[in-house]
């Protein structure tokens, strides 16, 4: 039988107790035997007890650790699935696809609404769904939920309660598990499997919103190391002097102090083009990048990545507008 890493990070999935009662973390692995013993039908695991965090409490570092281990144990395995929370699964998994280039073998994250004991629970689908995925889907990072499978640098959560949790709204689904399992041949990897663990946290995310004082961010700038701006539309965000809340400003600022800005969109759908309008030419000639149709998570894990790995301004610039793991169109 093909060999599966299953690792457990924390999150619903795992937790016990019955809902309005508090969700606490469990022993994760005797809930898994007792609930799913038809898993030892499908592959032979060895399970790894990571963590065991509520995903609210998941860290850069957190990261990084995982990528070590996943990267250390991989040779071992024909796929790895790590059950994650689902609150920042798509951060993690944006992660994990920057630190582990040329990655050749399936990694799945999964998760869950309800907690595994529980009788309405979608824990044992999603996790049937992402074994089935890491023996035979694409050798990538992905995420597997409610018997679709999308790459993992794409996702969004869009649903708190709904089991549909996860869309990828500007890349198709790479699988989709039902009567049949379907799946598609994933990221083509460059190079050999490499791990790139390091990460640089000093990365700040700002959503533009009307009202928006560019006062406040002027003593923030010069503490970050990095600035991702969620804009409107396709790259907009307030220039006129009017009001006094331009935020042209704060680009001139950022790059006078080297700090290098990334601009993604408040949209789910289509993605940034800062040569269409004042406010994104404004970003250009300030220096910023674009992140396309990049979601913000990703844009904000990749500029936490690259600064980590680049210390020339211009190769970090290479790097964020590149395709490095299918993250961007």
């Amino acid at each position: 039988m093909k060999r599966i890493l299953l690792i457990h990070t924390g999150g619903t999935l795992g937790m016990a107790g019955l809902r309005p009662r508090v969700l606490k973390p469990a022993a994760f692995f005797k809930l898994l035997k007792e609930r799913i013993p038809e898993l030892s039908g499908l592959a032979s695991f060895e399970l790894e007890l990571f963590s065991n965090i509520d995903s609210s409490e998941m860290q850069p570092e957190i990261w990084s650790a995982l990528a070590k281990r996943l990267y250390a144990r991989l040779k071992h395995f024909d796929g790895a699935v790590v059950t994650h929370g689902t609150d920042t699964l798509a951060y993690t998994a944006a992660a994990l696809s920057f630190m582990l280039p040329g990655l050749d073998k399936p990694v799945v994250l999964t998760g869950a609404q309800r907690p595994l004991r529980e009788v309405r629970s979608d824990a044992r689908l999603n996790l049937i769904d992402a074994v089935t995925a890491a023996l035979q889907g694409p050798q990538e990072v992905t995420v597997c939920f409610d018997s679709r499978l999308y790459r993992g640098n794409r996702v969004r959560k869009v649903s708190v309660s709904e089991y549909d949790a996860f869309d990828s709204p500007n890349f198709p689904p790479l699988g989709v598990l039902g009567v049949e399992t379907r799946f598609e041949k994933g990221w083509h990897a460059k190079g050999p499997f490499k791990l790139k663990a390091e990460i640089e946290p000093a990365v700040f995310l700002l959503k533009v919103f009307p009202g928006l004082n560019p006062e406040w961010l002027s003593s923030l700038l010069p503490k970050l190391k990095g600035l991702v701006v969620e804009a409107h539309g396709a790259g907009n965000f307030p220039v006129s002097k009017k009001w006094g809340r331009s935020l042209e400003g704060v680009f001139a600022q950022a790059y006078q102090l080297g700090i290098p800005v990334a601009v993604a969109s408040q949209a789910h759908r289509n993605g940034v083009d800062l040569s269409l309008y004042e406010a994104g030419q404004a970003a250009l000639a300030h220096g910023a990048m674009s992140a396309a149709d990049m979601t913000s998570s990703c844009a904000l894990v990749k500029l936490m990545h690259g600064l980590a790995h680049f210390e020339n301004p211009a190769a970090l610039r290479r790097y964020f507008v590149a395709n490095s793991a299918g993250e961007r169109g």
